[in-house]
């Protein structure tokens, strides 16, 4: 039985469908405790979850009280390790999990009240793909295909061809699944999302097990895609994959969330540092204390500060007036890692 999951006319839960809580705190970057910003209407933001908790038998929390807010638009990384919630996450988002606690929104629309009329705009590939074996890429979309109530008959072959193209696949339409690279896999799993119009793609842990050749594929795919206008919410554990990906993130951690806003806002309170790389680390110190920078560090052969709001240039101009030979100069900037580490305590797969 394919896993990719057919969320178009999904979407049955226990829970009435509530109002959005709302915050005063605008758009950037949430840290634990805060709430997200939703626009009154909902039409700002693909995803608003408040309150989201699903707890399951013997009283284990998966997910405890996230509130979440996916600008339209972005490529939004659900970030953390394996266990973290990420998964049932998005199984409450699309309805197939229901919900201990909270509220949700789709593309503006209340869940699970609007599932009707919502998950046909959103495309999901769930916990990676499987299908037929000895089926061609076309003849394992048209299963998919025909199991939309809603999808017309007469257009199924420029839905699938448009849908193959789109993935890159269209010269390998009629060879058999079996034969296909783990990349064309993702890649198939990906068109199955995308048989119909999409204004939202949610894709859990699409590069899972891909070499860097297909990684690259998927990612570049995810790029196109969102370029295109859709909204892509990609969750994964592997920070580098996230940093070179998305726009926005959510850092998740046993079931709750950390932090979340645009990489840029989340950087924005990290240390950048300035690395001279010099034989008169003693000299360039006593320049770099001069010019006000704190944190001077000496190590051997380098000297390293906190650069705060001066410029490199002026920094470089300052060391080579004073003598200093300056044999490399560079300005560090704190990685996703970094962050990560700074906000949980702990880290997990940078590179897979």
């Amino acid at each position: 039985m394919p896993i990719v999951q057919n969320v178009r006319n999904s979407g049955s839960g226990e829970n009435p469908a509530g109002e959005v809580r709302e915050d005063p705190a605008g758009g950037s970057a949430v840290l634990a405790g805060e709430r997200p910003a939703p626009s009154p209407s909902g039409g700002e933001f693909a995803i608003v979850t408040s309150g989201l908790t699903k707890r399951f038998g013997g009283g284990q929390v998966a997910v405890d009280a996230l509130d979440l807010a996916v600008p339209g638009g972005s490529v939004f990384g659900f970030l953390g390790p394996n266990g973290s919630g990420k998964t049932t996450t998005i199984r409450m988002l699309l309805g197939l999990v229901t919900p201990t606690a909270g509220d949700w929104r789709l593309l503006g629309t209340p869940m699970p009240g609007g599932a009707g009329g919502v998950l046909p705009r959103v495309g999901a590939l769930v916990e990676g793909p499987a299908f037929y074996p000895y089926l061609s890429g076309e003849a394992n979309l048209r299963r998919y295909d025909a199991a939309d109530p809603s999808a017309d008959p007469r257009t199924v072959t420029a839905r699938i061809g448009y849908a193959l193209e789109r993935v890159g696949l269209a010269a390998a339409a009629r060879k058999r699944y079996r034969a296909y690279s783990l990349g064309m896999r993702q890649r198939l799993a990906i068109a199955a999302a995308l048989l119909g119009p999409r204004e939202l793609l949610i894709l859990d842990e699409p590069t899972n097990g891909l070499d860097p050749q297909g990684t690259r594929e998927v990612r570049g795919l995810v790029k196109e895609i969102a370029a295109e206008g859709t909204t892509v919410f990609v969750s994964s554990h592997l920070l580098a994959e996230v940093e070179q990906m998305c726009s926005h993130i959510a850092v998740m951690r046993t079931g709750r969330l950390v932090a979340q806003g645009s990489i840029a806002e989340l950087r924005a309170g990290e240390t950048v540092r300035i690395r001279v790389e010099t034989p008169d680390t003693v000299e360039a110190a006593a320049v770099l204390a001069g010019l006000g920078l704190p944190e001077i560090r000496l190590g051997d052969g380098d000297v390293s500060a906190a650069l705060g709001a001066d410029v490199p240039e002026r920094v470089c101009a300052a060391l080579v007036a004073g003598g200093v030979a300056v044999r490399g100069l560079a300005v560090q900037r704190p990685s996703l890692e970094d962050m990560f580490v700074g906000l949980t305590g702990e880290g997990f797969d940078v590179d897979g």
